[in-house]
């Protein structure tokens, strides 16, 4: 379960966050709840693809990694 966070809004961008709550039929909370997870999801995604390019970076330096994703690629017709 969850933990409970505390946070300080201006009015002005409360205000705009409780239009955007209401507009979507959802509580204020509901609604940052949601903000934060797809922010942090998409953090997280980036995080993946930043060290995924890296891996494939140094991967790219050594002639046996390159032999492996050349024979790795796109499946064939031959998968049947």
């Amino acid at each position: 379960m969850g933990m409970p966070i505390s946070i300080r809004l201006d009015d002005d961008v409360r205000g705009e966050l409780e239009m955007q709550a209401s507009a979507r039929g959802v509580g204020l909370a509901t609604l940052l709840r949601d903000l934060a997870t797809v922010a942090a999801r998409e953090a997280r995604r980036q995080r993946i693809r930043e060290a995924s390019g890296r891996v494939g970076q140094h991967a790219a330096g050594f002639a046996e990694a390159q032999a492996f994703f050349e024979d790795w690629g796109t499946p064939g017709a031959d998968l049947g």
